[in-house]
């Protein structure tokens, strides 16, 4: 009777062992809340069951470590595209490769190529781009018509003379955050510079495309043409942006929201998004960056068929409108945006060009730190007048300490890679 009863309790154990028909989804901020909408009618499809968990934005990054070291990552999910390398350095993501080669939704040829991008590494795809940003020139069109622009200027001269221009009539001509990163990476990626080099392993930041880059940013602050406030010393941009105090920003697609609740409405005819301005004698738009969020399936997932399932219901450019109805982020499917309320929209134009001008920032680890590092030293050059090249001799110095330890990791694996050519042989 005893040996029959432990025979049961075995069975029962590993009955409920079994691997349910259920993917666990962890989403990031608003987006949990929006997504879980969509997920009732994947269920309807599938009859898969999904537990989307709610992250808070502030508390992924170090959440997703910690579900990783402790062995309890979910199956699936969201991923700022920047974090990509770092979760596959660790081995924490499955290579989605041959997931994409079988699949009849997800469509790479459908994707912004430079959205795409952040995704690869070494030739292999570790997350599927779920929605885009990237960064385009916001502007007071009464203001730049005014000082001789009915357009936004397309090329770094059309734009320093337009803000000089509008400086004349009692204007800055842009409002650059001394504390923000994007704005001086995405001049210096227009001027061709890979920020690091030799796949990642030491800074570049005293080659000249990135000086040619970093010397225009720094430009506009010794020449009065943009002020010198950090974040924190903008009272209200909307309102300033209104009053104009300043007359362009570079900023991102979250802000069209933002822009037509906070623009007064007398205003509200007075604002207008375009591509970004390009080095002149190069390709209109200018490259701007390759942002967003990402899907990713966890290695020790034990529902990836199912979790792929839930990828490519997202991917779909149905649901891709759907979640941008939803939640106003962009959708990663060029398809989609012909959708009428993303093609009839006057200020997302910009965004849609862009896009196809898009570029990531370096696919490392540490890009992250180096990405404030780098508005660290752009903010003493302008308030300390630090020359370019100072600069950027502390940029190759903070970048080639950071990426010690990469070094050391290329280095072994290049060392190790004969021996490895040898055994297979």
């Amino acid at each position: 009777m005893k040996s029959a009863s432990l025979l049961l309790l075995l069975l029962l154990s590993c009955a409920r062992a079994q691997p349910r028909n259920t993917v666990t989804f962890w989403a990031l901020g608003r987006e949990g809340e929006v997504v879980a909408q969509m997920i009732p009618e994947f269920t309807r499809r599938t009859g898969i069951k999904v537990e989307v968990q709610q992250i808070p934005w502030t508390a992924a990054h170090e959440k997703l470590l910690t579900a990783y070291v402790g062995q309890s990552t979910p199956d699936l999910s969201q991923v700022g595209n920047t974090w990509i390398p770092e979760f596959e350095a660790i081995n924490a993501i499955e290579d989605l490769t041959p997931f994409v080669a079988a699949s009849k939704v997800v469509d790479r040829s459908d994707y912004f190529e430079g959205i795409w991008q952040t995704n690869v590494l070494r030739g292999r795809t570790y997350g599927i781009p779920w929605y885009v940003d990237t960064r385009v020139l916001f502007y007071r069109s009464d203001l730049l018509a005014k000082a001789g622009f009915p357009d936004a200027p397309r090329t770094w001269s059309e734009w320093r003379t337009a803000m000089k221009s509008l400086r004349s009539d009692g204007h800055y001509g842009i409002l650059l955050p001394t504390d923000e990163w994007p704005q001086p990476v995405i001049l210096a990626l227009q001027s061709g510079s890979p920020l690091v080099r030799d796949e990642g392993r030491y800074g570049a930041f005293r080659d000249p495309r990135f000086l040619k880059g970093f010397d225009f940013y720094v430009s506009m602050f010794r020449d009065g043409d943009a002020p010198v406030y950090s974040r924190t010393q903008v009272a209200n941009r909307y309102l300033q942006f209104a009053e104009g105090e300043f007359a362009m920003m570079i900023t991102g697609p979250w802000e069209v929201g933002e822009f037509r609740d906070r623009i007064p409405a007398d205003k509200q005819n007075a604002w207008m998004t375009a591509p970004m301005p390009t080095p002149d004698g190069q390709p209109w738009p200018g490259l701007s960056l390759a942002g967003g969020s990402s899907l990713a399936l966890f290695r020790k997932s034990t529902h990836k068929a199912e979790a792929w399932k839930l990828i490519e219901y997202l991917s779909e450019p149905a649901q891709q409108v759907h979640f941008y109805d939803l939640m106003k982020n962009l959708p990663a499917r060029r398809s989609a945006w012909n959708a009428p309320s993303l093609n009839n929209d006057r200020h997302l134009r910009a965004f849609r060009l862009q896009l196809d001008r898009v570029t990531p920032t370096p696919l490392i680890p540490e890009w992250e730190r180096l990405a404030t590092t780098i508005a660290e030293y752009g903010e003493r050059a302008i308030r300390t007048r630090l020359t370019t090249a100072q600069v950027a001799a502390a940029l190759d110095a903070n970048a080639n300490q950071m990426l010690s330890k990469r070094r050391w990791m290329l280095d072994r694996r290049d060392r190790e890679k004969p021996q490895q050519q040898a055994v297979r042989r």
